[in-house]
């Protein structure tokens, strides 16, 4: 791309200059503002950023300009020289707050619509947009169908297709489709509002898809000749995803158009890159880590601020300039240890410490002697604890260096990132020692052997009480360290020793302990300090407490999930801890327990623990999924639904255990919940026989009833030929269970709020063979129906239970799984008003003519299905249930009873029975009167008004048709 120079030189914006001259800035008067000083230089002086930075100044409000001024090459080897005295004011004529300068303006749209320019004339250029976004879009799942990403890629074929007939036509059929592609994408561009930028669609970052949509819409105006539009879409795109933008969208032009108002923070990242130089390699790369991380994450928030500095310029109605950004300069944080103590040493005068230290160790004056803290030179190379009573003798017979080794937990570096595999303790720790000269008999114990082993014991207490003062009051982080080595061993030598746990499972040692997790990056103490606090929470409830008030909001739980070795050990002590909801609020916790559940399947081993991090995932995500209320609830299913999170529930259902099974089909209800258009996800990939089982076993543990809720979840799709497929296969289970006598058994022993819901699903399966004979399972499900329509005995849950069911026998729901029988209805009624065209709005779009007519069709001969069954089933009994339950029932129960009576009416005249008929005006015309009173609802009135009709014309005889409906009027 050619230099901002050359575009700007191109339009006509700058002077022409000899050939050795530099170019000039536009002339400007002090009522106007000048372009960036960057846009009126050459493209050497541009590509400065690309070159070791030697000569600069550093603008406070974080521009940067070329300067005489030179910084010395201390000041280039250590970042910690740059300071606010180096740091010069040069706006270069930039004056916040002065008119707006015409020309300047049309500068910057010329070279951002310039830019975009390039996508309508070269077919390379446009391949490799495309190939950008497409891998943009790349962490999809298979399994996620989402509109979003359809509209999408809509989009990008259709503007695409738009440029190659550019050079043909502009017919309205053009216009047309340019204004299509304008819609979609700006559908996928709302997804960057303040309420859902931060979420994922199909486990992409919604600011990424929002990015790309940005991009294309710059493409699509510049293709209107648009050209302030398109560069305020360009500009959009830095403002959304700015570190996608500048690092694989638009590298170039942010090279161009944003790096030199950036280029102090390259100055401040060569600075601190040099002054690592001289560090230890691995203490060099994870410098080096952290430094990257500063630095992108202020690159990205400068980039943003000068985005939205410049978009405010191409707005067209402001008359003056903003302020310019200000971008400071970041600051490292040192690498440090949490201090808890004003002195390093343990201060005797502190009454609580001192009270501490005698209620673990004894009287004071003993603890004189070993206040010090472990000594550096009792520490060997690898950081480990000497022994500090190793004396000449036993030096001399090699007892005082096996001693030494029992004191080493070295875990081999190959092993330290492989989180499954169980440590060998005891093989760490083995202390004993192989006889030099064969069998010693036990005569041959001398009284030194016993005064040996005595004091042996004796130092393991000494090293003992001294590196717990060291994890309760100790600065150093390398001291800490080693102390964890020492209590680990001796908690393991112990084996439970009550002593020695009271010792250790003080408030002041679990918090030093939570410190040394917070801070140490050394996998080995990491894994040890976890150990020890899984044995002391699973012995006492009391520790537990301590951790849990001593990390409120589980900070140091999150890192250690975060961690690559250690999530897995991480998430069982969490689970030993048993958090709440309430301390799980960040929005991370969510890919956190996610990345558990995918990778834990297998054991893992804390020391005498053992424990499946599943388990620990199941218990996390059913706090973070019900722990909260509704809102926040279905929040959190809807980022497991964004996240992929569907295809790992559909596995548990199939091979979990039958705790896991029940509360994966909790949690899948509540993403259905949350999400509607998952359950054909789910209603396609969940086994039958799996649900089934849940079934069978009964009503223990709400299994049955969580696995009946998916399956009446699964039901509610939006095509009759789904529902019907979803049923075949239900009645025909791979594994050969009999799905209706498991329906049938479970209806006769379930509680009466599940039975109207297994009634109706049991129904809808006999009734997909028209048999027109008695069954006992339909005999069964129509009792049941209208045992639980009888108000005077049905509970308040019960009956919402009922309503549910009766909207399930209606058969139609909208593609987010809510009824659409009642909008059905009131459109065959022409009462439109209200609907206008809202209704099956999605299905609008998704289905032709021809398909929704068929939709129609099975959806009334279902109905038809339906009403021959319960009529002929329940007769008198059905007919009086549903009137009294439209008078004396629930809103809720009213209004579905209204919905299957109107229904039902428009069903019955396929029934010639005319006896049945008349029972049905006698029994039902009374309600149905008394709803059209002017004080219920408009569409309850209609709804009763087409029923009444329906009844009435059943009759077949015109002049009585003709009485009633007039009485009616």
């Amino acid at each position: 791309m050619a230099s901002l120079h050359e575009l700007l030189s191109q339009e006509g914006f700058l002077k022409k200059n000899s050939k050795n001259s530099r170019p000039k800035p536009l002339a400007v008067t002090d009522e106007s503002i000048t372009l960036p000083i960057y846009i009126c230089h050459d493209r050497k002086s541009v590509e400065f950023s690309r070159q070791k930075p030697k000569n600069k100044s550093l603008l406070t409000d974080g521009s940067s300009a070329l300067s005489s001024n030179r910084l010395g090459s201390k000041t280039r080897r250590s970042s910690s020289n740059i300071t606010r005295s180096s740091i010069q004011t040069d706006r270069s004529g930039l004056k916040d707050g002065l008119a707006m300068d015409d020309v300047a303006v049309r500068a910057v749209i010329s070279i951002l619509s310039g830019y975009v320019g390039r996508f309508l004339k070269d077919e390379s250029f446009r391949e490799i947009v495309r190939e950008k976004c497409y891998s943009c879009m790349a962490g999809r799942r298979d399994s996620c169908r989402s509109e979003i990403m359809e509209r999408m890629e809509l989009g990008i074929e259709s503007i695409e297709r738009l440029v190659e007939k550019q050079a043909i036509s502009r017919s309205e059929l053009m216009m047309n489709s340019v204004q299509n592609s304008i819609k979609l994408l700006s559908i996928v561009a709302s997804l960057n509002s303040s309420t859902s930028k931060n979420e994922f669609t199909c486990g992409v970052p919604n600011s990424h898809l929002s990015a790309c949509a940005q991009l294309y819409l710059s493409i699509v105006y510049k293709l209107e000749k648009s050209d302030r539009t398109s560069a305020r879409h360009l500009i959009q795109v830095f403002c959304d995803a700015p570190f996608l933008a500048r690092t694989l969208l638009l590298p170039d032009l942010w090279e161009k158009f944003f790096l030199p108002h950036l280029l102090h923070l390259k100055v401040w990242y060569n600075n601190e890159i040099e002054s690592i130089s001289d560090l230890d390699l691995n203490e060099k790369e994870e410098r080096i880590r952290a430094l990257n991380k500063v630095y992108d994450r202020r690159m990205d928030a400068g980039t943003k601020q000068f985005a939205l500095y410049y978009k405010e310029w191409l707005k067209a109605d402001v008359a003056k300039a903003p302020p310019l950004p200000s971008v400071p300069l970041p600051s490292m944080p040192s690498k440090r240890f949490l201090k808890r103590r004003s002195s390093p040493s343990f201060d005797l005068q502190s009454p609580f410490t001192k009270n501490l230290y005698q209620s673990i160790f004894g009287p004071a004056n003993d603890y004189e002697r070993r206040s010090q803290s472990i000594d550096i030179g009792n520490v060997d190379r690898r950081g480990v604890l000497k022994d500090v009573w190793d004396s000449t003798e036993e030096r001399q017979s090699g007892k005082g260096d096996q001693w030494r080794r029992c004191q080493i937990y070295e875990k081999p570096k190959a092993e330290v990132r492989n989180e499954t595999r169980k440590l060998d303790y005891s093989s760490f720790f083995s202390c004993q020692s192989k006889p030099e000269n064969g069998f010693i008999h036990r005569s041959q114990v001398t009284s030194n052997d016993i005064f040996r082993q005595e004091k042996n014991e004796l130092l393991r207490q000494s090293n003992l009480r001294t590196s717990i003062a060291t994890v309760c009051t100790s600065n150093n982080l390398n001291d800490c360290e080693v102390a964890i080595r020492v209590v680990s061993k001796a908690w393991l030598d112990s084996l439970g020793d009550p002593i020695v746990e009271a010792s250790i499972s003080e408030a002041p040692v679990i918090e030093g302990m939570l410190e040394v997790l917070f801070t140490s990056k050394d996998d080995e103490i990491l894994e040890l300090t976890i150990s020890l606090l899984a044995e002391l929470v699973s012995r006492n409830q009391v520790n537990r407490q301590i951790i849990l008030n001593s990390d409120p909001q589980l900070e140091i739980f999150m890192r250690l999930l975060k961690s690559s070795s250690l999530f897995l050990k991480s998430s069982v002590l969490l689970y030993l801890l048993k958090p709440q909801a309430k301390q799980m609020l960040s929005a991370d916790w969510i890919p956190l327990v996610l990345r558990v559940l995918e990778f834990g399947e297998q054991l893992q081993t804390l020391f005498t623990i053992q424990y499946s991090p599943q388990v620990a995932a199941f218990y996390l995500l059913h706090q973070l999924l019900t722990g909260f209320d509704d809102d926040r609830n279905k929040e959190n299913a809807r980022k497991v639904v964004s996240l992929g999170g569907l295809s790992l529930l559909v596995r548990r259902l199939d091979v979990g255990d039958h705790r896991e099974r029940r509360n994966t089909a909790l949690f899948m209800t509540s993403c259905i919940q949350a999400d509607g258009k998952c359950r054909y996800y789910l209603a396609n990939h969940v086994k039958i026989s799996s649900i089934l089982e849940l079934l069978m076993v009964g009503n223990q543990n709400q299994s049955s009833g969580h696995a009946l809720s998916l399956l009446t979840e699964l039901l509610c799709l939006s095509r009759r030929s789904q529902i019907t497929e979803f049923l075949i296969r239900l009645k025909s289970d791979e594994q050969g269970l009999h799905a209706m006598h498991i329906l049938l058994v479970y209806l006769q022993h379930a509680p009466p709020e599940q039975r109207p819901l297994i009634a109706a699903i049991l129904l809808q399966l006999d009734l997909l063979v028209d048999h027109g004979h008695y069954s006992l399972y339909k005999e069964e499900a129509v009792d049941a129906i209208i045992g639980a329509l009888d108000c005077k005995t049905s509970s308040e849950k019960m009956q919402e239970q009922t309503a549910r069911a009766l909207i399930l026998l209606g058969g139609r729901f909208s593609y987010t799984g809510e009824s659409s029988t009642e909008k059905w209805l009131l459109k065959q009624a022409g009462f439109n008003d209200i609907l206008g065209d809202s209704f099956h709005g999605e299905e609008i779009i998704k289905d032709d003519v021809s398909t929704l007519s068929e939709e129609d069709n099975a959806t009334k001969e279902w109905q038809r299905k339906a009403t021959t069954a319960l009529l002929l089933s329940g007769s008198n009994r059905l007919l009086t249930a549903l009137s009294e339950s439209l008078v004396k029932g629930l809103p809720r129960l009213a209004r579905a009873s209204l919905i299957t009576i109107t229904w039902m009416s428009s069903s019955m005249k396929f029934i010639e029975d005319a006896s049945l008929h008349a029972l049905a005006r006698s029994i039902l015309a009374p309600p149905l009167l008394e709803t059209l009173n002017y004080d219920r609802q408009v569409e309850e009135r209609v709804l009763a008004s087409l029923s009444l009709r329906n009844l009435v014309q059943n009759t077949g005889r015109k002049e009585e048709s003709i009485i009633s409906l007039s009485f009616l009027l």
